[in-house]
């Protein structure tokens, strides 16, 4: 049993340890603050003395003995200890908070180029008989967001001013047949961050609203011909033509857009060669049906290549009035990515021919432009094209996701295969495609 007299000396004596700790934490926590001016220590300093001095005194021992504290001097207490703690590490966070930063912003500009740019967008319009529209995506330090654009949903800033940074070289994108200059604005948005000029464009004829190219009879040499007017205009613009680097000139194309960057890069077509190849086999549907060549698939039979070249006329196709032989390389383009490439009508000499460096893409499941006929003959024809199968893709995993359907006559051109994921794949496309043309416009 403990008496009244024991209780004076207890509670002052607990009382007086636990602030005579706190007092200490105080005088630690002033003495490490450097520059601090605020006024809650002193505060918490002249309470916690005149408790003490309460509590040390006869009179008031006995007072606090003998009668139960009022509930706001144990408040009060805890409140004090419970401050200082608190200050503690307030004082604790602001005397490291600076090296914190420092470490922080020293991280931040170790992961993050100090260069960093956006893409910025502008549109261009190439004059002549068959105007050209071009979409051209260009660095920028102003921040690009997600703009709205029909079904696309490009990360640009419209109108932006170019970034200082000198360009590392110009790009040309090349769309598929029936295409769209945004149809690959995910790669262009990214070859813009990095520091090229691109130009993609709108191929006058065989485009999302205009096909009337295919039945011309000048679409193998046409085609080419637009992205090298393209090129004409870039170099001779006042603002684009000095910011160009002399040498850093590369190609981007997809499906008909395949096409046009191997006949840029010297692959000559031979028009004849596709009602040749429709004519003979069962498998290819989608080029030949493209193309409105009659195929083996239609009559169930092989059809002689005399007859299929003399029906091609008749068809309203281009095939046979290219002429014999069409040949549009363009010296000036230093490098090319062919993805998904439309390339039966190539001749085996003609690729071998290629020196300018290829990027080949090959979709695994293509149904529109079989692999072993488009391709794969490219790669068994030009083995210094670095080539490879990405699998699982269909013919369209080359092309900028879009939030809606894209009907065509291939097929629905924002679909994919089962168990494709096109968004995740473009990480890795958009990495690939900037490092090769890194390695080779140098």
């Amino acid at each position: 049993m403990v008496t009244l007299g024991e209780q004076r000396e207890i509670g002052p004596a607990v009382s007086y340890r636990i602030l005579e700790a706190a007092l200490q934490a105080v005088r630690a926590v002033r003495a490490v603050r450097v520059g601090m001016r605020s006024p809650l220590p002193l505060r918490i300093s002249r309470r916690a003395a005149a408790f003490r001095r309460r509590a040390l005194e006869p009179a008031g021992c006995a007072a606090y003995s003998a009668v139960k504290p009022p509930l706001w001097v144990a408040f009060d207490e805890r409140r004090t200890v419970t401050l200082i703690f608190f200050l503690a590490l307030r004082s604790a966070w602001r005397k490291a908070r600076a090296p914190l930063l420092v470490a922080f912003v020293a991280l931040l500009a170790w992961a993050t180029p100090a260069s960093a740019q956006y893409a910025g967008l502008r549109t261009l319009v190439v004059p002549g008989a068959e105007p050209v529209t071009v979409a051209l995506f260009y660095p920028t330090p102003v921040v690009a967001r997600t703009q709205p654009m029909g079904p696309w949903r490009p990360v640009v800033t419209p109108g932006a001013p170019v970034a200082a940074a000198p360009l590392k070289g110009l790009v040309l994108i090349s769309h598929g047949t029936g295409g769209h200059e945004l149809g690959h604005h995910n790669l262009a948005t990214r070859l813009a961050a990095d520091g090229y000029l691109v130009a993609a464009l709108r191929h006058p004829g065989d485009n999302w609203e205009d096909r009337l190219m295919i039945t011309s009879g000048h679409y193998f040499s046409e085609r080419p011909r637009q992205v090298s007017r393209v090129l004409d205009a870039l170099l001779a613009s006042p603002e684009w033509g000095p910011r160009i680097p002399a040498g850093r000139i590369g190609a981007v194309g997809h499906s008909a857009g395949g096409y046009t960057v191997l006949a840029l890069a010297g692959a000559q077509a031979e028009p004849a060669r596709a009602a040749q190849h429709c004519g003979s086999v069962s498998d290819d549907p989608g080029f030949c049906s493209l193309g409105k060549l009659p195929s083996r698939a239609q009559s169930g039979q092989a059809v002689p290549a005399a007859a299929a070249a003399a029906e091609a006329p008749a068809q309203g196709s281009a095939v046979v009035q290219d002429g014999p032989l069409v040949s549009v390389a363009d010296p000036r383009i230093r490098a090319v990515v062919a993805m998904a490439p439309m390339a039966v009508v190539f001749t085996p000499d003609s690729l071998k021919a290629i020196s300018v460096p290829v990027r080949l893409m090959v979709a695994e499941r293509d149904a529109v432009l079989t692999g072993k006929y488009h391709g794969g003959y490219v790669a068994a024809q030009l083995p210094s094209a670095q080539a490879s199968t990405v699998p699982g893709a269909g013919h369209f995993a080359f092309m900028a996701q879009s939030v809606w359907p894209l009907a065509s006559e291939a097929g629905d051109a924002a679909a994919n295969p089962e168990g494709f994921d096109r968004v995740a794949y473009h990480a890795t496309l958009e990495n690939e495609v900037v490092e090769f043309l890194a390695r080779q416009l140098r």
